[in-house]
């Protein structure tokens, strides 16, 4: 186990036995409401009073602002909720390279728990940091905002469900219900907004920090050359002849024969694939990838027989011979100054599990199929930007140059502590404020669509009747979300 993970969970455990003992003393202010543990304080109420009372006018433009945001953000998350179901219903590929179930909440260690590699690390340190400061903005944005509109506040403090915490800022419910709908709208939006706000500040802190902190030392690439074989034109598969060429009998031959990917490529570097011939060519694969793909095409993406792939080359590529390869401009700029038939030695960094390695590989190029004259080595650069996957690591990396690896400037575990931390208040803050606008009982967004309807209809009986339907609605996709899941993953 890392060194980190020993201080964090320490750290955990310090502070469990903290709150523990600070809450056992103070047991007669800790008040059970529903499945919550409250405990009131009046810490914050002179600073709520003060703000909402000297800046009136700043505070009605940016409530106004956030009633804006806060409708856009919740017509995008019933947008992305039919998305996501749509993923999750008819794309089991995708829920598999996601692997966490959608409805677990965000807690300590749930990346490492599901060995999501998409994902840094999440210790305790990132989630304690990031609760504080999402729930201390969120709800003094409401108090400030509800003082705004001159409704009192009565407490603030924290609620306890189990180990997850939360704050709050509660105001006087009585006056709030009578105040006009626009005004209680702006409360409820106000921290939702908060969040927002604080997501792209926090985005903005990450790219400068990255820009400063990081330096391109490498390039990288996700793909060796693929090809497109029919399934008709297989021949052999994992050493077994095929007789039948269709999909059901090629995946038949799969099962019974156990055939597994046993065929290790390159200099001894465990990268395993199975050997398909296809029009006496030789192409490699996944054995999933293949039952994956055969399950609904005729037509599968394998992997070409060249230089890259039979020498199991992987990990960033920082040097070609004796030039240095700092981004994946320099390594097409780096090729051209060869040709097919060619020899090179090609230097990369690869980071597994345990350790970094430097490794070497000594390769004769290819030649294109499609440009004559051109040297290969076999690799690529995929654009996953039409995939969610993809669309999601793109929004969150937008200031990393494509196929470029880097590497911190100076102390990289600070900087990579660092780095991943702000990532994370970022996500989160971004997430909280998108989740709270679903129109559902248990969040801002279903107060604010109920308190909408009734302002639209001027029927307390239909928004009310909208407001059951919506949140039967959501749970029932959530739900969805989940039958896919396991579906998906089992």
């Amino acid at each position: 186990m890392p060194s980190f993970y020993i201080y964090d969970i320490s750290f955990l455990v310090i502070f469990s036995l903290f709150v523990g003992i600070f809450l056992y003393k103070r047991r007669h202010n800790l008040k059970r409401e529903g499945i919550m543990y409250l405990y009131r304080t009046k810490v914050g109420i002179r600073f709520i009073n003060y703000v909402g009372k000297r800046y009136k006018k700043i505070l009605s433009v940016l409530g106004f602002i956030g009633v804006v945001v806060g409708y856009l953000l919740m017509l995008s998350m019933i947008y992305f909720l039919y998305k996501i179901v749509y993923v999750y219903l008819f794309a089991p590929e995708i829920v598999r390279q996601i692997k966490i179930p959608p409805l677990l909440p965000l807690v300590p260690y749930l990346p490492e728990a599901f060995n999501v590699s998409f994902l840094p690390p999440f210790y305790f340190t990132y989630w304690i940091i990031s609760i504080a400061v999402i729930a201390l903005f969120h709800e003094f944005a409401h108090g400030i905002i509800a003082k705004r509109y001159n409704v009192p506040i009565l407490t603030t403090g924290f609620g306890f469900l189990g180990p997850f915490l939360a704050a709050f800022v509660e105001p006087n419910e009585k006056v709030m219900v009578k105040k006009p709908k626009y005004q209680q709208i702006a409360i409820l939006s106000a921290g939702v907004f908060t969040n927002f706000v604080l997501a792209i500040i926090f985005f903005l802190i990450l790219s400068v920090f990255f820009m400063t902190s990081y330096v391109p030392s490498g390039a990288i690439f996700n793909t060796y050359t693929p090809g497109i074989i029919e399934a008709g034109s297989i021949s052999m598969i994992g050493g077994k002849d095929v007789k039948i060429a269709d999909r059901e009998s090629i995946l038949k031959l799969i099962n019974e024969n156990n055939i597994t990917d046993d065929l290790i490529l390159g200099n001894g570097n465990n990268i395993s694939f199975t050997k398909l011939v296809s029009n006496n060519k030789t192409y490699y694969i996944n054995i999933e990838n293949v039952k994956e793909q055969l399950k609904e095409n005729d037509e599968i993406v394998v992997y070409e027989n060249l230089p890259a792939i039979n020498a199991g080359l992987r990990g960033a590529i920082i040097k070609i011979n004796d030039e240095e390869i700092k981004d994946y401009d320099d390594l097409s700029e780096t090729m051209k100054k060869f040709k097919p038939g060619e020899k090179i030695k090609i230097i990369t960094k690869y980071n597994s599990e345990k350790k970094e390695e430097v490794l070497e590989y000594n390769l004769v190029l290819a030649e294109d199929p499609n440009q004559e004259g051109r040297a290969i080595i076999g690799i690529g650069l995929v654009d996953f930007k039409g995939r969610i996957l993809g669309k999601i690591f793109d929004f969150f990396s937008f200031f990393k140059k494509p196929g470029t690896n880097y590497e911190p400037r100076f102390n990289a575990e600070l900087v990579v502590f660092i780095y991943n931390l702000i990532w994370w208040l970022a996500l989160i803050n971004l997430s909280v404020a998108m989740i709270n606008m679903w129109p559902v009982a248990i969040f801002d967004g279903g107060r604010m669509f109920f308190l909408t309807v009734f302002a639209i209809t001027g029927s307390e009986k239909f928004a009310k009747q909208a407001f059951a339907f919506m949140t039967y609605l959501i749970l029932a996709s959530l739900l969805l979300l989940m039958v896919g899941w396991f579906v998906a993953v089992f």
